[in-house]
């Protein structure tokens, strides 16, 4: 998450090492998946183990019980796998598989710490080859990979079905390949070719023949810059090209052709988008159905084989492979009584588990009542329970099983009460669901929350479950007003921003905003408003606006500015210049953390911010916040009028640091333009050093310069740009 953390490693080695082993709480085993070496390592571990202390493996295949052999019986005790999905900081998943001999006592209190100290979430595993994810994963993979082989289908028209039109990856099952590496692919398919003697379907983890050729020609993907796909400079432009299965020659993509694939990119919802797309008679619906029945009927005839339950399948599916949808919530999307008909027609036989399922009525494998969900229990055959985890709240559940608690809403946004007096703010743009813009919904739904709250509440959270918190603004809005010089509703815009948002933080109530994911431009300027940050541990946070020609309009320059100088003691003569740069530099550069704990270092988040290693335990953990300060007495701040600027000599000094950039070709003129224009904000603009000036004056220089830009001819360009490439103009 930090630099600052990499003083917490110390590097050691097999043989001198070693004794460090008797003071720890967990050896973990991370050797070349070879049994022998692995014996060999433990064997090492038992000279210096002491009782107490978990060793797990991280291997992604191996048995257990072939591993601990040889191991003394008390260490057996303490042994079982952890199998960390790669690379273990952003892959949730960890499959936890122990063995007859393994303390349940010592695997449940590991669980916990997993899930709450590592943030992962766990699946529970049985000692089978590659266990649940790579066992499920790697059979849809390797089938693609024999479809591909005998030309069936070209893998670029695997990849632009098997991607987003599913719920899976942009990266499909190809372009993933290529990220994780042909070398690795061939090493865990054949892993479990050698591993699955008894499975009727053994054969599909053969690896194709066209596989080891592209792998003794060292094309095995991004390492080696060639690999099912290879990027090639062309005049002026980048090009992506396609292997040919066949004759291992490189080719021009070709975009597929299907109307149900057009017809996908305008459907949000993945139940929806699946079902359309796996019964539509072209050839993208063709191969979808088929992947689709593949993977659904393989995963059911394997359960209690690799897992006991159908939750721990799909949960593997959605952590480790980052599918939306596991394979029985996918049976569920496409109808599990209709897809069963659609393969009876085909003469495909079906397990009998799924007939019993349906001949005793139950139409799906999932299903909610009362705010509950339950699945389907092949064992008992009936539904049972899913147990509610008390660290999470989930607002669809809530909003789903109880309207009543749905306070207010709009289009893009609701507030709904999370219990304990407690309510939520959420956004949810309709027309842009992973993006979250902000716009004058959002502003309306702030400004009433905080009307509703003060009189109904005790505190407020900010979160939501979209795939990003909020990316800024809505920049099509922003620049369509802008290019038609509409500067009255550009200001207008901007103060109603900014003045929510000096609502929310002086608001007579606690407010904890919880963000997640991409928490750019508006959207960190909401999180700069709040009393509290309980972040996400994955969140990008920063004030990106002059990547587009823009300047933070919303308060964020002021709350950095602010928060630059508010720990110089008042009774200490000191230049603020220095203090202040750290604001400009993050705005000029349109700086963003790579994580909730980095943003802290950078000065976006205050030291006494926290995050949330879980993602799905952050809104709860804010709502605790929340209370926490509601009985310690909370007291709203005041607005500073205070405020130590440095005035004309700052202005000079980030001038001349801008200039130096903009000459060592670091800087376009534009940028340079830009960053003068920061400057003259967050230095309190035209006045001497050491001026002081309150916020509303900062917000003030804010607009101006905003609505100063919004009229600029390269600003509406950068606009333009980044709403058609989807990346930064530089001109």
């Amino acid at each position: 998450f930090s630099k600052n953390n990499a003083c917490l490693v110390t590097t050691g080695n097999f043989e001198d090492d070693m004794a460090k082993i008797a003071d720890v709480d967990w050896v973990i085993e991370v050797v070349k998946e070879d049994l022998a070496i692995k014996k060999k390592v433990y064997t090492s571990v038992a000279k210096y183990w002491k009782p107490g202390t978990i060793v797990t493996s991280n291997t992604s295949g191996l048995s257990l019980e072939e591993m601990a052999v040889d191991m003394p019986d008390e260490m057996k005790k303490h042994f079982f796998i952890t199998h960390f999905f790669n690379p273990p900081r952003y892959m949730k998943l960890l499959e936890i598989i122990s063995g007859e001999h393994t303390d349940p006592a010592l695997v449940k209190s590991f669980v916990e710490f997993g899930e709450k100290v590592l943030g992962k979430g766990i699946v529970y595993a049985k000692d089978t080859p590659n266990f649940i994810a790579n066992r499920i994963g790697v059979y849809g993979m390797a089938s693609v990979m024999h479809t591909v082989a005998g030309g069936e289908y070209r893998i670029d028209e695997i990849d632009q079905i098997m991607g987003v039109p599913m719920g899976r990856p942009k990266s499909a099952i190809f372009g993933t390949a290529d990220i994780v590496g042909l070398d690795t692919l061939f090493h865990v398919i054949n892993n479990v070719y050698e591993g699955v003697k008894d499975d009727p379907e053994r054969d599909v983890f053969k690896p194709p023949e066209f596989l080891s050729k592209m792998i003794e020609k060292n094309l095995i993907g991004r390492k080696a810059k060639s690999g099912f796909f290879k990027m090639v400079k062309g005049e002026g432009e980048k090009n992506l090209l396609v292997i040919n299965p066949q004759t291992l020659e490189y080719e021009a993509q070709q975009k597929l052709d299907a109307p149900s694939i057009k017809a996908a990119k305008g459907e949000s919802d993945i139940r929806k988008r699946l079902h359309n797309l796996v019964y539509a008679d072209d050839r993208a619906g063709h191969y979808a159905w088929n992947s689709i029945k593949n993977v659904c009927l393989y995963s059911v005839k394997h359960i209690p084989e690799i897992a006991d339950d159908i939750v721990n399948v799909d949960n593997a599916m959605k952590w480790g492979f980052n599918w939306e949808l596991g394979p029985f919530e996918c049976w569920d999307a496409v109808g599990v009584r209709k897809s069963v008909e659609k393969m009876e027609g085909e003469g495909v036989q079906i397990p009998d588990k799924v007939k019993k399922m349906l001949e005793k009525g139950a139409e799906s494998f999932y299903k909610a009542e009362n705010g509950r969900m339950s699945y389907w229990d092949f064992a008992t055959e009936s539904y049972r329970e899913i147990a509610p985890d008390p660290n999470i709240i989930d607002i669809k559940v809530i909003k789903k099983s109880d309207a009543s608690r749905v306070v207010a809403k709009n289009t893009c946004a609701s507030l709904v009460d999370i219990g304990d007096g407690v309510a939520c703010l959420e956004f949810h743009s309709e027309l842009q669901p992973e993006m979250n813009p902000i716009d004058d919904q959002i502003i309306a739904m702030m400004n009433k929350s905080v009307e509703i709250v003060g009189k109904d509440f005790v505190g407020l959270v900010i979160a939501n479950h979209g795939k990003n918190f909020c990316v800024g603004a809505n920049l099509m809005l922003l620049a369509m007003n802008a290019a038609q010089k509409n500067f009255a509703l550009i200001e207008q815009l901007s103060k109603d921003f900014q003045d929510a948002n000096q609502a929310m933080k002086f608001a007579p109530f606690p407010v904890v905003v919880a963000p997640h994911q991409m928490t750019l431009g508006g959207g960190c300027e909401v999180v700069l408003g709040a009393d509290r940050v309980q972040a996400s541990a994955e969140t990008y946070i920063g004030l990106v606006e002059v990547g587009v020609g823009l300047i933070p309009a919303g308060g964020g320059c002021k709350e950095l500015c602010l928060r630059a100088v508010e720990n110089i003691p008042p009774d200490v003569d000191v230049s603020t210049v220095r203090f202040i740069g750290r604001a400009f530099e993050a705005i000029a550069t349109a700086k963003v953390a790579t994580s909730a704990q980095e943003a802290v270092d950078i000065g976006i988040l205050r030291p006494h911010d926290k995050f949330s290693a879980n993602h799905d335990h952050r809104i709860n953990d804010a709502k605790n916040v929340v209370l926490g300060m509601v009985k310690a007495g909370y007291r709203p701040p005041h607005e500073r009028k205070d405020i130590k600027v440095p005035g004309r000599t700052g202005i000079a000094a980030f001038s001349n640091i801008a200039w130096t950039m903009h000459q060592g070709g670091y800087a376009t003129e534009y940028d340079l333009y830009l960053a003068k224009k920061v400057a003259y904000i967050v230095c309190g603009g035209d006045v001497p050093e050491n001026t002081h000036v309150s916020e509303q004056y900062l917000l003030d220089l804010e607009r101006e310069v905003f609505v100063h830009l919004c009229g600029q001819e390269k600003s509406i360009a950068r606009m333009q740009h980044m709403l058609m490439k989807k990346k930064p103009l530089r001109n």
